[in-house]
């Protein structure tokens, strides 16, 4: 009979141990508690449910991300959640069904059947934060701030920021009447920046919209791109226009408040294209291959579960912020070492000192001062004329 290394775990998950575990939970409280000063509220969503639910409107990309399991009490198929940020949509839309904007937020684990990169997990601490209700740019500047003061609160360092609108794209496929495959195929070209495959998916269209789509390639760099895009696109429809004055208003906020912010813009930068419908924007680092914390505007996520309202929001992996950060988010050093006793009020001196915020740690039978010590205590409780005292561990 073959060995099995009950040990190893599969590729891309992996065991958090301590005192790492200990800082990411410090990371997740923080955050969650920046969240909450601005007002949003805690959802907590199902790890698992039905496929159908779990999968709607989120796109083939989800889909192949998500493990499928058959549920025994029912015989359907269910989905292990890949993403929790459908699952908030749903529950805006059916649930809570408020008329005034919602403002909800959510950190828990997810589960990936293949990984973003190969070097990352499949087991991800996705948080993050939803503003349902409002369409202006005013939601997208407050979850773009919002995101921003995350990442300061872990300390993430040489922080730069890209920005783009999936809309500018699909208004110019619609005033040119492509068809789906032409737009898709003109969508991967704008992807790799692909100047001749381009130039060749626009040949036949009204020279204007050619000429139009073409320019997105190269509209792309700082705050000067908005105003190049502005006179390039002078003849676009009016959708197009409405959506650079959103970038505009975005761009000249967030350098009011982010004054040291390097800022990026790229209008042929189309990510999450099938997903979101508006301004997307994602957070970069030096050395990082990928964003570390991403999101944008998503107003039809909702139509599905029977009430589509605006939507923009954001997440990131906690687990990738608290090793990109440098902020100390070590669990406080030492304890106090009690006895193994019973005797003369021990007990209650323990409660009181753990009540004051102290960390006790009590001996068990026939431990000493190593066990004190690999618990990571420096002080111990000695019993003198007056009661119990605590004193350094000698």
């Amino acid at each position: 009979m073959a060995t099995v290394d009950r040990w190893l775990l599969p590729d891309g998950i992996e065991e958090v141990l301590p005192p790492e575990a200990a800082r990411i939970e410090t990371a997740r409280r923080r955050v969650l508690d920046l969240f909450q000063r601005w007002g949003y509220e805690l959802v907590i969503t199902p790890h698992v449910e039905f496929l159908e639910s779990l999968l709607t409107g989120a796109g083939q990309e989800l889909d192949l991300k998500t493990f499928k399991v058959i549920d025994p009490l029912s015989g359907r198929q269910m989905g292990m959640r890949a993403d929790i940020t459908p699952q908030v949509a749903r529950i805006d839309a059916h649930t809570l069904r408020r008329n005034e904007p919602s403002r909800l937020c959510y950190a828990g684990s997810v589960l990936h059947a293949k990984p973003r990169a190969l070097s990352t997990s499949r087991s991800p601490i996705q948080l993050g934060a939803e503003l349902y209700g409002d369409g202006s740019p005013a939601s997208d500047i407050e979850v773009i701030s919002l995101m921003l003061e995350m990442l300061a609160l872990v300390e993430v360092p040489e922080l730069h920021m890209d920005l783009g609108h999936v809309g500018i794209y699909r208004s110019l496929a619609r005033a040119a009447g492509l068809s789906g495959e032409v737009e898709q195929q003109l969508f991967d070209a704008l992807q790799r920046k692909a100047m001749g495959e381009i130039a060749e998916l626009a040949m036949g269209l009204e020279p204007a919209l050619a000429g139009m789509l073409q320019a997105l390639a190269r509209l792309c760099g700082g705050r000067e791109v908005l105003d190049e895009a502005r006179r390039v696109l002078a003849g676009a429809p009016q959708e197009v226009h409405l959506a650079l004055d959103g970038l505009v208003r975005i761009a000249d906020t967030l350098a009011a408040r982010y004054p040291q912010l390097p800022l990026y813009f790229d209008l042929g930068e189309l990510r999450g294209y099938h997903y979101h419908t508006g301004v997307v924007f994602a957070a970069f680092v030096p050395g990082v291959g990928g964003s570390i914390a991403q999101g944008g505007r998503y107003d039809d996520i909702g139509a599905d579960f029977g009430r589509a309202r605006p939507a923009t929001g954001f997440s990131a992996d906690l687990k990738s912020l608290v090793e990109l950060g440098d902020a100390d988010l070590s669990p406080s050093a030492g304890g106090i070492w009690a006895p193994a006793d019973d005797r003369d009020g021990l007990w209650q001196t323990v409660v009181a000192l753990r009540q004051s915020g102290e960390r006790v740690v009590q001996a068990l039978d026939g431990q000493g001062r190593d066990g004190a010590r690999a618990a990571g205590c420096d002080r111990q409780l000695i019993r003198g004329e007056g009661g119990w005292t605590v004193a350094p561990l000698s």
